[in-house]
């Protein structure tokens, strides 16, 4: 049996148990709120941010590169959800459309996105893409030489299906034309960028 003065020697004093709670109470934040700020992304008075998700157009875009289209066009509605069908969702889900091999779907979604901002260079380009697949190839060259001028050429991918077009119309590398594929583009960052070849 253990004596009294035994237990008495190891259980803690008052004072390194208030000494204890005041050292903890000085390493965390005083704000309990601010832990929980911290968690959903909101800025606390301590100035950190936790991660961000990423969102529904963020996550499509790497579905697509990733060559999982369906999955890519639910993610996109869950964009359109979040932001409303804007000129980069629409043409975002008439892109996974074409890669899904609906043309027709594709063509209508990403002829509204034009309607909405006809100067949006990913969208003409991407309709280009879904008539040249239809063999309109017409049509499909004046958006590709429309969204290739209003991107003053820097866009490789916009300059390489004007190329290609313009080899298949004057059947000067018929080869070429029927081999190559064409390019999606999204918008990101200031850029074109290619989506899911």
């Amino acid at each position: 049996m253990v004596s009294p003065k035994r237990l008495a020697a190891n259980r803690p004093t008052r004072r390194a148990i208030v000494l204890g709670a005041a050292a903890l109470a000085a390493c965390s934040p005083r704000d309990p709120d601010a832990l929980i700020n911290d968690r959903v992304g909101l800025p606390t008075r301590f100035g950190t941010r936790a991660p961000q998700a990423p969102d529904g157009l963020e996550v499509g875009h790497r579905l697509m590169d990733a060559g999982e289209y369906e999955l890519a066009l639910r993610a996109y509605y869950r964009a359109a959800n979040e932001k409303g069908f804007t000129v980069d969702v629409l043409s975002a889900v008439g892109s996974a459309n074409l890669r899904l091999g609906r043309l027709k779907q594709a063509e209508k979604i990403l002829r509204v996105a034009i309607a909405q901002d006809e100067k949006f260079v990913p969208a003409l380009n991407n309709l280009g893409v879904v008539l040249n697949a239809k063999n309109e190839i017409g049509e499909a060259r004046e958006l590709f030489r429309v969204a290739f001028a209003l991107d003053s050429g820097q866009s490789i991918e916009i300059r390489d299906n004007l190329r290609l077009l313009n080899a298949r119309l004057q059947n000067i590398d018929p080869d070429v034309a029927e081999t190559e594929d064409f390019r999606l583009v999204r918008r990101g960052n200031g850029q074109y960028l290619l989506l899911g070849q």
